[in-house]
């Protein structure tokens, strides 16, 4: 099969290639899919790169990159019911603790997570449900519903946030999403009822105002260490905030006391280390929104093979309005 693989850290033109490699087989309780594309994740990017703290170099000798795909099971190993051969299906944590993800034209892996794709639902969408997707589910539906709550998004535009809104709104809050002037128009589509530049040197009062004055009681938080402070400010006692990046300030100094007599719950999102019911909790929220058209996937460029490099480059350089795929 036609493989993408790396073999050591680096620039992605430099050490992104297309091999040939031996295609794998289902063992007992797997599946084989035939990959029909494969997602790009800023995770993928930072892998490949060699920027993860405390890694110095790669876990295994020869890697296909990615952890999110698509594709049609083409076998079952033994235990798994032969029925799912030709079943469409989106995959999760494809190359997490792996040495082959699905930047391949097939990936064996267990049946559990290869999850059948709605009817309806492209491959291309399938390919945007496993970190992204259920990254945004778990933060917005993870500590209950929300109808009725009014939710703070921070990066309404980029794929989490954008997703996230969207659920919030098809779940029945009141969503004020933080963003770029630029993506104003964007965030409103989804589904946005207010819309604030995170630039402003007034954001707090301007996140405030859009609320009628009132705190929050629930954000999706993308920049945690730039942001603890204005949290602390403008969300309700006994809020929950679902924190899933903090990529600008990886060390914050923590505001403890305003935290403290507000009884904020802190709650940080690793979702390739979800646990099993809180995970098929998220996918039941997907595809529940899917299947209500209350969801868009959106898709900013599809790669070929021999241009994966291209593809990590496009992720590393962000400002793209949707997701990078690789396709097969």
């Amino acid at each position: 099969m036609k493989a993408v693989v790396y073999q050591e850290f680096g620039a992605a033109s430099d050490v992104l290639r297309l091999d040939d490699m031996e295609t794998p087989v289902a063992g007992p309780g797997e599946v084989l899919v035939r990959v029909a594309f494969s997602g790009v994740n800023p995770s993928d990017v930072k892998a490949r790169s060699g920027t993860r703290p405390g890694v110095t170099k790669p876990a295994f000798p020869v890697i296909i990159p990615h952890s999110d795909g698509s594709g049609v099971i083409e076998a079952v190993g033994e235990g798994v019911d032969p029925s799912r051969v030709g079943e469409r299906v989106w995959i999760w944590n494809g190359q997490w603790q792996r040495a082959l993800g699905t930047c391949s034209e097939y990936i064996a892996l267990p049946a559990s997570q290869a999850v059948a794709l709605p009817d309806g639902v492209s491959l291309e969408s399938g390919a945007v449900l496993g970190i992204p997707g259920l990254t945004a589910a778990h933060c917005v539906f993870g500590g209950g519903a929300v109808t009725g709550k009014t939710v703070l998004i921070s990066g309404g535009a980029g794929t989490v946030g954008y997703l996230a809104v969207q659920l919030a709104k098809w779940g029945g809050a009141k969503v004020i999403a933080t963003g770029s002037p630029r993506d104003f128009d964007r965030m409103t589509a989804a589904g946005a009822d207010h819309v604030v530049d995170y630039r402003s040197e007034t954001l707090a009062a301007d996140i405030l105002a859009a609320n009628s004055g009132a705190c929050l009681d629930m954000a999706v938080e993308v920049e945690f260490g730039v942001n603890v402070g204005l949290l602390a400010e403008v969300m309700a006692e006994n809020a929950r905030v679902a924190i899933y990046g903090s990529a600008k300030n990886m060390a914050p100094e923590i505001p403890f006391g305003p935290l403290l007599f507000k009884a904020l719950t802190l709650d940080i999102v690793l979702i390739y280390i979800l646990p099993e019911v809180p995970r098929a909790e998220a996918i039941s929220q997907l595809h529940a929104a899917l299947t209500d058209g209350a969801l868009d996937l959106p898709i900013a460029h599809v790669f070929p093979p021999q241009e994966a490099a291209q593809a990590h480059e496009a992720v590393e350089a962000g400002g793209r309005a949707g997701a990078v795929l690789v396709g097969f």
